[in-house]
């Protein structure tokens, strides 16, 4: 069953199936780390149904959005979002693998990548029999490191990658993007509280960037009182 929402009243919409994976936290929260400004060319690795470029969009509607899917529905549906918000001329997306990118762009297409990718390892944990969800949970298609070396060649150099993920899987993070050729430059941890543990990071990388990370304060979700954050209100244009 296809779900059709607003990001804010009168604002851009999305959609989500049940038979895809639904949007979470994460995307919105990811949404909130790039430095966006007027023209820049982005791409989406792993875009699913397109939420996180109409978020994108939502911030700074002067972008050119290219989301990339290995799934063919959830294209589909991103396809229909665009549409849907008369944004076919700044949102496109194309159904193909990501470890492909060489196939059908020219390294240095894009100044800003993003990505919410599958936060688990293959075989690690509980792997759904679903495989959209599959897909969209575990490394079965794609590993980080994939992933990482994707949006190096598609980055022009000095541009951004950002992407969000769990804090177990920092190091790998940190380690795939250098491996890939872009330095850590930005990281920051999602907490629910300034007494909990951090549930996500996220973190920005740049194409030939210098050593050096800025550790910036955590991203509070709930307030003492389990109210949201004033942030968090932000994130999600209320």
């Amino acid at each position: 069953m296809e779900h059709w929402e607003y990001l804010k009243p009168d604002g851009l919409r999305f959609v989500w199936d049940d038979t895809l994976f639904r949007p979470g936290t994460d995307s919105f929260l990811l949404s909130s780390l790039p430095k966006l400004s007027a023209g820049l060319r982005v791409c989406d690795l792993g875009c699913g149904t397109g939420l996180l470029g109409l978020l994108l969009l939502q911030r700074q509607s002067e972008l050119t959005v290219t989301g990339i899917d290995i799934q063919p529905a959830a294209v589909a549906l991103a396809e229909r979002a665009a549409a849907e918000n008369r944004l076919t001329d700044r949102l496109t997306f194309q159904s193909i693998d990501l470890r492909q990118v060489r196939q059908h762009f020219s390294t240095g297409s894009f100044d800003l990548v993003v990505c919410n990718p599958p936060y688990y390892p293959p075989a690690s944990g509980k792997v759904s029999g679903d495989s959209a969800r599959r897909t969209a949970r575990s490394e079965t298609e794609a590993s980080l490191a994939d992933i990482c070396a994707a949006a190096s060649y598609l980055l022009r150099w000095g541009g951004k990658f950002c992407l969000v993920h769990k804090p177990e899987r920092l190091t790998d993070t940190a380690c795939a993007l250098r491996e890939a050729g872009m330095e850590p430059k930005r990281l920051r941890f999602v907490q629910n509280r300034p007494d909990t543990a951090p549930s996500l990071f996220l973190i920005e990388g740049c194409r030939g960037g210098k050593p050096g990370v800025d550790i910036q304060p955590p991203l509070l979700l709930q307030t003492d009182t389990g109210a949201p954050t004033g942030e968090l209100n932000v994130i999600y244009f209320r």
